[in-house]
């Protein structure tokens, strides 16, 4: 029989969870922004939120059993074994949210529902029109492959659609990633980091989420394809595997050189793979690469940061002169902190890693701009050595750049530096800024603008003259740029998700509301300017505003898949509750694809 106390305890909690339900029911009928389609909605995300893939679903093997393949060059002789367990609690990363006012959640949920329903809209589309592809063009609903044909979109969205309670949508996604067949590519050369960031990352993203057996088969499936791309004479990866000469598993021969990106950014994929299937193989290969990262990071022109280009050949990763926290290097840098936090802190080259390149990069790549209103923001730059050993600042700076922000807010929560969290929001509001600075609300790819003197100064008054002899230096005079813009040299917007992806690490580290208020801002310009009949588009020009038809002119046929997995994700996380994809229980990879951490 069953002791009073837990009868009475059994009694109140059933009273309670009726209450909260009936609570729910009546918030949604009541709120004067519901709609029957949302008072429905909201329903289904609450009931389903815990169900799971249907168990009947089966993964249609690949036609090629690429652990099968017996490679000349790998497994090593002796594996790198994966850390496990915890050698200490880390920092706490995300701020202690109190309980929100009812005003407060109104308008919250508003712009979360907006959200969602942007991305409901365009995934119909994409749906209707590009169901299995790599990717939609949304001016003209049409399909295209880019990255293998693997229906990189519909892979690279399946954690947002769990995240966003779109069940219905996830379950027949993943009953098409079952049917994948990663033995076969529309390309002969698969490009070995966008495989790995969007369709690895988006697997094991949506099988932490979901638990769902076909996920992970398909994950490990097309690890063991990326792991092929390893089979070189020093272990080294390539940038683009050779789809038919790695079936054969003869080797593959290294390109001389690489973007620094490319082989920088396959750690937190395959370590999380070989953390949920416990094979070390994975985490051997991505470790060696990083070994050889941590070895040169002090020799290289700018020691603590490693040039854009480097040689997977001849292993120089130091003697380059290029030096950028944009295209071409930016995940490498953001992949350290994470992956610290990923292995619990039990790698210690990693926290090395994060603090040298966290205080070079505050040192040598960091400037404040001059503006007429004395903002104290920063923006980062770029930097050419030249051969006399000096290093002076190109005032440069590209979209791609503003995840830096977020970078350096995490690295300095977990290493335990506040400075560089202060440094953090700094970059996030230089970020948001430039949104805001153009008569679009959007920031260009890339752009110009003109230094403080000295670039950290504390003290930065406007020199109007300097700023019109800048501009000309650099280009024609162009009188609709903004003050403190020298330049647009790229006035597009890709639909990118790095400014949004920086505010909302901000707002859950520091828990200021501001970054909330500054991304609906964001959200309205990006779907005022970039909507169209079947979903959103890349922008040629963000530096004028357009009258409808000309608006429709300035688009490019063009949605990448980071518009599902990152962009509005991360505007749909930022108006969520904190504990939606908390950042001490995941860690998001550069796609935006949450790993859930050990614990």
């Amino acid at each position: 029989m069953m002791p009073a106390r837990r009868r009475t305890h059994r009694t109140l909690s059933i009273a309670v969870l009726a209450c909260v339900f009936v609570y729910i029911l009546i918030h949604l009928r009541s709120s004067p922004l519901s709609s029957s389609v949302r008072e429905l909605d909201k329903l289904k995300q609450f009931m389903n939120y815990g169900s799971n893939v249907p168990s009947t679903l089966v993964a249609t093997k690949s036609s090629v059993d690429w652990a099968a393949i017996r490679m000349s060059h790998m497994p090593p002789s002796k594996l790198t074994k994966l850390p496990r367990g915890r050698k200490s609690r880390l920092p706490r990363i995300q701020h202690a949210f109190a309980s929100e006012l009812p005003s407060d959640a109104v308008l919250r949920e508003f712009r979360q529902d907006q959200v969602r329903q942007v991305f409901r809209n365009d995934w119909q589309n994409y749906r209707q029109y590009a169901w299995g592809k790599d990717a939609l063009n949304p001016v003209s609903g049409t399909a295209k492959d880019q990255f293998s044909g693997w229906a990189a979109t519909l892979v690279d969205s399946l954690d947002t659609l769990w995240i966003m309670g779109l069940r219905d949508e996830f379950n027949e996604a993943v009953a098409a990633v079952a049917k994948i067949d990663f033995g076969n590519s529309t390309s002969n050369r698969v490009n070995i980091f966008e495989t790995n960031i969007r369709y690895l990352g988006g697997l094991l993203a949506a099988y932490d989420l979901s638990n769902s057996d076909v996920l992970l088969t398909k994950a490990v499936e097309l690890g063991n394809l990326i792991y092929a791309g390893f089979n070189t004479p020093d272990h080294m990866p390539v940038d683009f595997i050779d789809f038919e000469a790695a079936k054969r598993g003869t080797g593959l021969e290294v390109e001389e050189w690489v973007v620094s990106a490319s082989p920088g950014t396959l750690s937190l994929e395959m370590t999380h793979l070989s953390q949920i299937t416990g094979d070390d193989k994975y985490y051997d290969a991505v470790a060696r690469v990083m070994q050889e990262f941590h070895k040169q990071q002090p020799k290289t022109k700018l020691p603590g940061l490693w040039p854009i280009w480097v040689s997977m050949r001849s292993l120089d990763l130091s003697n380059r002169i290029e030096f950028s926290l944009g295209s071409s290097a930016d995940s490498l840098y953001e992949y350290l902190p994470k992956m610290y936090a990923l292995l619990g802190g039990q790698e210690p080259m990693y926290e090395t890693m994060t603090k040298s390149f966290m205080n070079a990069a505050t040192t040598h790549m960091f400037f404040r701009p001059m503006l007429p209103g004395g903002e104290d923001i920063l923006i980062a730059g770029n930097i050419n050595v030249e051969s006399d050993g000096s290093s002076p600042l190109d005032p440069e700076s590209e979209h791609l750049a503003c995840f830096i922000a977020g970078t350096m807010a995490l690295g300095g929560r977990l290493m335990g530096q506040p400075g560089d969290v202060e440094t953090g929001a700094k970059l996030a509001k230089g970020c948001a800024y430039v949104y805001n600075a153009f008569a679009s609300g959007l920031m260009p790819e890339r752009y110009n603008m003109v230094p403080c003197e000295p670039i950290l100064a504390a003290n930065c008054a406007w020199d109007e003259k300097r700023w019109i002899e800048e501009q000309q230096m650099r280009d024609e005079w162009k009188p609709h740029l903004p003050k403190g813009f020298t330049t647009a040299k790229d006035p597009r917007y890709l639909l990118r998700p790095e400014a949004i992806e920086s505010l909302f690490i901000l707002y859950r580290i520091t828990g200021e509301r501001s970054y909330q208020d500054t991304a609906w801002k964001m959200f309205q310009a990006v779907h005022k300017a970039a909507k169209t009949k079947y979903g959103h588009a890349a922008v040629r020009d963000v530096t004028r505003v357009f009258d409808e038809e000309s608006r429709q002119q300035n688009l490019e046929d063009y949605m990448e898949s980071f518009w599902f997995a990152e962009t509005l994700k991360y505007f749909y996380l930022i108006f969520s509750p904190p504990d939606l994809i908390d950042l001490d229980e995941f860690v998001l990879n550069t796609e935006a694809h949450p790993f859930r951490r050990p614990q």
